[in-house]
């Protein structure tokens, strides 16, 4: 079955925008609240580039919704293109397996920097302005047993993320996850199944606004697969996909701090709604993808495939990084070498940094999801078998 990289590709780039969000948030904190108390630089440029599409590029708010709807697109894509319910059923049984091992992995990590005294992210805040954002974080006294229910259950059931911010979003992916197969296992070839899409939507919007990015691209995904002839007329015509595209990017670049922009791009939309922006954004951007040949190579390029295979472990492990060895390197360096120097120095080698503990647990340590899946089905067929004997 044809993988489609690009899916994968802009996968990766959500989850490098996180990474470059949460440490422009660390160290240039301005760039976010658009507060010139909080600019670093005298003219004020992180405010500046706050309020202009090169926000895109840190918007971690933008970054999970694309994260969300790329999830959502191939969480049932192998099921539309078979139409093989067991392949659902599957799926299911996999999901908190999958997942936690990699979240246990992190959190003991987190445990044990913090257990040790090396994350620095309090002191740091004090010197970078980032107090309200990055001194948030970790200002309690690490526990096992908080630990270990935060990563086989809380996070799953709850989002409780106080070891590792970032597992706030776990919930859309396993509980998101969930709903989208039973959808896609009870109506998924019913003609009027987007009715109930749509209901999903709106209780979504209702409850818990996330939820609705990885359905829309569950339904993005039913839609791509199964109305050929309209995906066909879209992708004859262009201009129509670039256009969804820039449609996708402009509202993914609105600042998330969602306050009024008057004289900036952004001054036609109402504030307040960043967060319907960001779905709907990353909705638009990739239906433009999906229409759209050129962007489609663009985005299975090496470096994006590179992300999307690493983008899990990258997004899981990124923030200890910075609270620690980031924030360590800054407290060391900045009254000797500058604010902005050491802060320039710190992101290159926290890059590599990430990058490479990164890769190391996509190659050594994500297999044991997989391992884990493998033994859970051998332990369900060895019981199906002794059934049928007895």
């Amino acid at each position: 079955m044809k993988k489609l990289d690009y899916i994968d590709g802009m996968k990766g780039l959500g989850a490098w925008m996180v990474y470059l969000c949460h440490f422009v948030y660390a160290f240039y904190y301005g760039a976010y609240s658009l507060n010139p108390d909080h600019a670093h630089t005298e003219s004020g440029l992180e405010l500046a580039i706050g309020k202009t599409p090169f926000n895109f590029f840190y918007n971690g708010n933008a970054a999970v919704c694309m994260f969300l709807v790329f999830s959502g697109f191939v969480l049932c894509l192998s099921y539309f293109r078979t139409r093989d319910k067991e392949r659902l059923k599957k799926a299911a049984r996999r999901r908190y397996i999958r997942l936690m091992p990699m979240i246990l992995y992190v959190n003991v990590l987190v445990f044990l920097l913090m257990s040790f005294g090396l994350y620095r992210n309090k002191e740091a805040a004090v010197l970078t302005g980032s107090e309200a954002w990055l001194g948030g974080f970790h200002r309690f006294a690490p526990e096992f047993p908080g630990m270990l229910f935060e990563s086989l259950i809380g996070c799953f059931l709850q989002g409780s993320n106080a070891y590792n911010g970032v597992l706030w979003t776990i919930p859309y992916l396993f509980s998101g996850a969930l709903v989208v197969y039973l959808a896609a296992y009870l109506v998924g070839e019913n003609p009027l199944r987007y009715a109930a899409y749509g209901a999903m939507l709106l209780v979504s919007l209702k409850t818990d606004v996330y939820f609705a990015a990885i359905f829309l691209g569950f339904v993005l995904c039913d839609f791509y697969s199964t109305q050929k002839w309209l995906v066909n007329l879209y992708e004859r015509i262009p201009p129509v996909p670039a256009l969804v595209f820039v449609l996708g990017f402009y509202l993914s670049s609105y600042p998330s701090f969602g306050e009024a922009l008057p004289g900036t791009i952004y001054r036609f939309l109402p504030p307040s709604y960043a967060v319907i922006y960001h779905i709907a954004g990353a909705f638009f951007l990739t239906a433009g993808v999906l229409g759209c040949k050129t962007l489609q190579r663009f985005f299975s390029g090496k470096v994006f495939r590179y992300l999307g295979k690493i983008s899990f472990s990258l997004y899981l492990l990124h923030f200890p990084v910075i609270a620690s060895f980031s924030c360590w390197f800054f407290l060391e360096f900045s009254k000797r070498l500058g604010y902005h120097l050491t802060a320039g120095l710190d992101f290159l080698l926290t890059t590599a940094l990430v990058l490479a503990v990164s890769t190391l647990s996509w190659k050594y340590l994500e297999p044991s999801g997989q391992r884990l899946e493998d033994l859970a089905a051998g332990i369900r067929k060895k019981k199906q078998k002794n059934g049928g004997a007895a």
